[in-house]
């Protein structure tokens, strides 16, 4: 980085850390390079926050954008309580802005993801609460807004590379018409697109913020639906 205070990319630490996590995820290899990791993972995640931040309200002003571990940053421990994985550690860093007052992962937002060698881009909800999911499936059938949310849908599964996410029911909600032209946005728990490609090279610069709003934008129209709606 050319200074503490502004975002100037990663580094190749940042990726070798996450690389050699994935091969000693257990508490001794992670003390030993807790300095790579507050080093090369999370002081340039807090810059990234903040500049991408700065951009991202003068597109959605409502956005929040928390340079902080369980903010906008994922902590790197896992919750094994309920987990057959013993593995203490989170294999990926993940970099969370989420839209108006609701917590964190009750609100749409934007999504950056690190797993080596991959890095993954999105929008929209990753999990919709299970007091938002009747709002949710009325508007999927209404005339009006489900058909917008089906032209929307249809136009991100137009786009290279892109992919529509968040199906889990295997059947149609009771209560709905199994042949509903938009039934498959029924069997929905949450709703997101997004984008992998293997690690570019802005990952390592302060293009970086470039690189993830023009992956952004066309997920815009999915992010203004759903604020509509749960906003």
């Amino acid at each position: 980085m050319s200074d503490k205070t502004t975002f100037a990319g990663f580094t190749k630490e940042t990726v070798r850390f996450y690389t050699a996590l994935r091969k000693n995820n257990n508490r001794a290899w992670f003390e030993a390079n807790r300095e790579t990791y507050d080093r090369h993972v999370l002081a340039p995640a807090k810059l990234f926050v903040a500049a991408m931040g700065e951009r991202l309200k003068k597109i959605v002003p409502g956005i929040v954008a928390v340079p902080a571990v369980n903010k906008s940053i994922f902590r790197i421990n896992r919750d094994t309580r309920f987990s057959h994985d013993p593995s203490p550690y989170k294999t990926n860093l993940g970099i969370y802005f989420w839209d108006g007052a609701r917590s964190r992962m009750e609100s749409a937002g934007y999504y950056v993801g690190l797993e080596p060698p991959d890095i993954m881009l999105g929008g929209g909800m990753y999990m919709i609460p299970d007091t938002l999911l009747g709002r949710y499936r009325k508007a999927v059938v209404d005339p009006r807004r489900g058909a917008e949310l089906a032209r929307i849908v249809a136009a991100l599964r137009a786009i290279p590379g892109c992919t529509v996410e968040g199906s889990h029911y295997k059947r149609v909600p009771a209560g709905f018409d199994p042949a509903h032209k938009n039934a498959d946005l029924l069997k929905h728990k949450g709703l997101y697109a997004s984008f992998e490609a293997k690690v570019p090279a802005e990952f390592f610069s302060a293009d970086l913020v470039d690189y993830c709003l023009e992956r952004f934008a066309p997920v815009a129209p999915l992010h203004r639906w759903l604020m509509k709606l749960f906003g």
